[in-house]
């Protein structure tokens, strides 16, 4: 019997651990289902807080823990910044500004900016370039230290008040706001293009006049340097109003709606903080250069889809020096010139290791097209080859809507 009872209790056994676990553990793990949600409840009660009052998100966030403080707010999105009453003012003043429709008529015209120290040498080729489209262009001088002698009729007595310019300082930016205040006076400019003394044009007259006019944006160049030479020349001084993020690097030589010239000459409260914060040295012996930021990170704030983010003067940095390549005589033949009419996309190079590049398609109200209608850097001395070439490669390609 004893042996029996002893076989029995042990098959028991066996068969008991051969079974389900007790019914008895189901309510802890109910018990644990309940402290998670109870924990992420938590979590989310103080995400929303934080969120929602980005003052106190600090004090909510260090509440959970301050190792978890960082990974919340890595998970978060950004919280909507207050802004200041200029913020607001600013704001709504250039909204209404860009919401005009732009006005096309028989009689709007092309401003033609120049910023030279002096001297054009291409005042023969520009003078051809208008010939017979007198009505549909206007030009501007600004000559900051010496009143240029003039060969062309459509030059004369253009020169605007002008004053002295310093590479890389706001004196840059100055100029270039005077000249828009000045064009900006005849209400029958439209477009509104910034050149060089070493500019020329790459088109005929009747080519640049329709893609200008017809376009959907503005061609102001505009791209995201996260290098030393792009967002690392932001100034926290700059802050609250323009954030390093929002901080964009581009050519100066832009071309623009009258909406974006009005815009541009109404703001006072980014460009202030440009002239006072961007600078050579100023902060953390930091080289900020004005006209390669202001006008980007101004229009990337307050119309990032009004303009084309490229710009339609062509430079060539191939040789990554702190100014681009200056064509020589030697240098301007047919096949460069059609080559710099043919190219259809643009290269952005960032200062992050070695350079970085960034491509991009240059397009035209949707449609991939040729990038450029101007060109620089020339030399002088090719002046005559390009009046040679002129009828040529300004010809090469006709306009088509």
């Amino acid at each position: 019997m004893k042996a029996a009872k002893r076989w029995s209790l042990g098959n028991l056994r066996d068969m008991a651990s051969s079974l389900p676990g007790p019914r008895h553990r189901a309510p802890s793990r109910r018990r644990g289902r309940v402290y998670i949600i109870m924990a992420l409840s938590l979590i989310a009660f103080f995400a929303v807080i934080a969120y929602m009052y980005p003052h106190h998100s600090k004090r909510a966030c260090y509440m959970i823990s301050s190792r978890g403080c960082k990974a919340l707010a890595d998970w978060l999105p950004p919280s909507l910044r207050e802004y200041s009453d200029d913020e607001i003012a600013a704001r709504v003043v250039i909204s209404e500004i860009l919401s005009n429709p732009p006005v096309i008529r028989k009689d709007s015209k092309i401003a033609f900016m120049f910023l030279t120290p002096g001297a054009l040498p291409f005042e023969r080729l520009w003078d051809r370039f208008f010939q017979g489209h007198e009505g549909k262009f206007s030009v501007y001088i600004h000559a900051s230290k010496e009143r240029p002698v003039h060969y062309s009729r459509y030059f004369l007595n253009r020169e605007i008040r002008s004053d002295e310019v310093v590479w890389g300082r706001i004196s840059m930016v100055d100029a270039e706001r005077r000249l828009l205040a000045n064009a900006l006076r005849d209400p029958t400019n439209q477009q509104f293009v910034l050149l060089s003394d070493s500019c020329v044009p790459l088109r005929s007259f009747e080519y640049i006049y329709n893609y200008l006019m017809y376009s959907n944006v503005s061609y102001v160049d505009c791209f995201d340097d996260p290098g030393q030479h792009g967002s690392g020349r932001h100034m926290n001084h700059m802050l609250p109003e323009i954030q390093k993020k929002d901080f964009r690097k581009g050519a100066q030589w832009f071309t623009m709606k009258r909406q974006h010239a009005v815009a541009t000459m109404a703001d006072s409260l980014y460009y202030s903080k440009f002239r006072d914060y961007c600078g050579p040295g100023i902060e953390n012996n930091k080289n900020c250069i004005a006209d390669e930021h202001y006008l980007p990170t101004f229009f990337h704030m307050l119309d990032p889809t009004g303009i084309s983010n490229w710009t339609v003067t062509q430079v060539d940095w191939s040789e990554r020096k702190w100014h681009p390549k200056t064509y020589m005589p030697e240098d301007v033949t047919h096949e460069l010139l059609n080559n710099l009419t043919s190219t259809d996309t643009v290269v952005h190079v960032t200062s992050v290791g070695v350079g970085e590049e960034i491509w991009m398609p240059c397009m035209w109200n949707g449609i991939k097209r040729p990038c450029y209608l101007f060109g620089r850097k020339f030399h002088p001395d090719t002046l005559d080859k390009l009046l040679d070439l002129f009828s040529n490669y300004t010809k090469s390609v006709s306009w088509q809507l």
